[in-house]
């Protein structure tokens, strides 16, 4: 019984760890450029949005970290924040690189 208590503990925590938002400092890109632009479309804000328009079934708006590029959940807020750097608050899903997006709002 005791172990079956310490496993129900440890589980609980770390589901409770694994939907804690936190922030993340990123450039709003999108799922086919990622990091490289290289469609030929300038500025990369365009490009983004472009790319989104050609399939948004397919491409989606992600947040470029490093060398990381996460998709969003959320795909409205992203368009007017295309190619800025922005702080996204929300839960990382890393097997899927999902993030789960609470918050996006720009960085200077």
């Amino acid at each position: 019984m005791r172990q079956i208590l310490h496993l129900f503990i440890l589980g609980t925590a770390i589901a409770a760890a694994a939907d804690n938002p936190r922030a993340y400092i990123g450039v709003i890109t999108d799922s086919m450029c990622g990091a490289k632009h290289t469609m030929g479309i300038r500025p990369d804000d365009k490009c983004v949005r472009e790319c989104i328009k050609n399939d948004p079934k397919k491409w989606k708006y992600a947040l470029l970290v490093g060398t990381e590029v996460y998709v969003l959940s959320d795909q409205q807020t992203p368009e007017k924040f295309a190619g800025q750097k922005v702080k996204v608050t929300g839960t990382l899903y890393a097997k899927t690189k999902i993030l789960k997006t609470a918050k996006i709002e720009a960085v200077r």
